[in-house]
């Protein structure tokens, strides 16, 4: 229904964004809507899907604590969500803002919005860009956002939730980091005379033959659709380097297919995880400081240490030289980085889902032996086929470390070998596994 309030918000947005115009008037005419309700208190709001918008008793207090900690000197702040325009009214309030980028998360509450409250006061600033959140590559720094359209995200806008997500988790995840960092001390200094005498992890740094391909190994539930593939192309002549997480050695060795690198970054894994004992020297090790000491006793290859930028080994950088891994959370990050800085052109992923595709959470694990069970997932994520799969935040997070890494390595393929999991920007498809 058009009226008078939408016609007029909608002149001020064909005027300075025609191309978005014709995106918001085939919103407003969507037929599948989610389920609003108005709320009513000191101040009104919406009810969308169960979720209100926005606070019913002080929607300016709220925005203001919204964007309480982005310092007044930001001279440009991109806001992800549009709300009732509470926020952009407060963010235009400030003296030094020069520009407010602001990113719609969900094309339909906009829409709506635009038909109940005239927006035209921050609509009309020409401080104020207005574009689709799914346009941008990435998030942009730094940013406010409405909690509640983070959950009402559209599904075009999903990419940009995750980062979003991505972003705020690594916010909490460095501050508890940093008060934690003592707890670590004591296995720090258990494995020293480990790490003291094993190779460091640049030995292995551009040893590559210049034609052999690289397979990235991750532990998720697509993995178990390649055994066959994988173990077969182990015995060609230019067999590939087998770089594989830790969580996955047991599924690996289960189909007699042998790793050559096996990467452990996280300090919970124990022989249960990676059994030592169905090794061989031909494999070898790449580990973190923190690895589980019973593991490197028992491990009976070469071992590699290795260092991420986290504050966790700030105490030992003096006393250890090793290279940095990339990593943002997930072994399959270092796997990845070590594939390249040994000087891959071509990596192939398996196993790298971020999601729990075919309702299970590991590849030859039991559901919820390695975590929260598949049926434990809190949100969604598009795959290869367009379907929606279930997935955690914390792997939603994964999949943007390892999306920002890729966005900067130009001069590398990456294959992804299943459209079961999460489709992960940067990556092609391959043409006989990935149908």
């Amino acid at each position: 229904m058009i009226n008078d309030c939408f016609a007029q918000n909608m002149r001020v947005i064909a005027s300075r964004w025609p191309t978005l115009a014709d995106v918001l008037q085939q919103a407003a005419a969507e037929k599948h809507r989610p389920a609003v309700q108005l709320i009513e208190g000191q101040d009104n709001t919406l009810l969308i899907n169960g979720i209100q918008l926005t606070s019913r008793h002080n929607r300016q207090q709220e925005a203001l604590q919204q964007i309480s900690k982005l310092p007044q000197h930001y001279p440009h702040i991109t806001l992800y969500g549009t709300g009732l325009g509470d926020m952009q009214q407060q963010l235009l309030s400030r003296e030094r803002l020069q520009q407010l980028s602001v990113c719609i998360l969900n094309e339909y509450i906009f829409a709506l919005v635009l038909q109940l409250l005239d927006q035209r006061h921050w609509l009309s600033d020409s401080r104020v860009s207005l574009q689709l959140a799914a346009s941008q590559s990435d998030i942009q720094l730094p940013f406010a956002v409405l909690p509640s359209e983070l959950v009402l995200a559209s599904d075009d806008n999903m990419k940009t939730r995750d980062r979003l997500y991505s972003e705020l988790e690594a916010g909490y995840a460095a501050q508890r980091l940093r008060q934690d960092v003592s707890t670590f001390l004591p296995r720090l200094q258990q494995n020293q005379p480990f790490w003291q005498q094993d190779q460091q992890v640049q030995v292995l740094f551009n040893s590559l033959a210049a034609d052999k391909d690289v397979y990235v190994i991750g532990a998720g539930p697509s993995l178990e659709q390649h055994y066959g593939f994988i173990r077969q192309a182990q015995q060609q002549a230019n067999a590939p380097l087998l770089i594989c997480v830790d969580t996955a050695v047991k599924a690996l060795l289960a189909q007699d297919i042998r790793p050559d690198i096996i990467v452990s970054r996280d300090h919970k894994i124990t022989l249960k995880h990676l059994p030592c004992s169905s090794l061989t020297a031909a494999s070898s090790l790449v580990y973190f400081p923190l690895a589980n000491p019973e593991l490197l006793q028992h491990f009976p290859g070469t071992r590699y240490i290795a260092l991420s930028d986290s504050a966790v080994f700030n105490p030992v950088r003096k006393q250890l030289a090793a290279a940095v891994l990339f990593s943002h959370g997930s072994v399959i990050h270092p796997a990845v980085d070590l594939a390249v800085k040994m000087g891959a052109k071509r990596v192939l992923l398996f196993g790298a889902d971020f999601a729990f595709s075919h309702n299970k959470t590991h590849a030859s694990w039991q559901n919820g032996a390695l975590g929260p069970g598949y049926q434990a997932a809190t949100e969604q994520v598009i795959n290869g086929f367009g379907e929606k799969v279930p997935t955690l935040r914390n792997l939603l997070t994964y999949l943007t470390g390892l999306e920002r890494y890729i966005s900067k390595q130009p001069a590398v393929s990456f294959v992804n070998t299943s459209k079961a999991g999460a489709v992960i920007a940067g990556t092609q498809y391959h043409t006989e596994l990935a149908s």
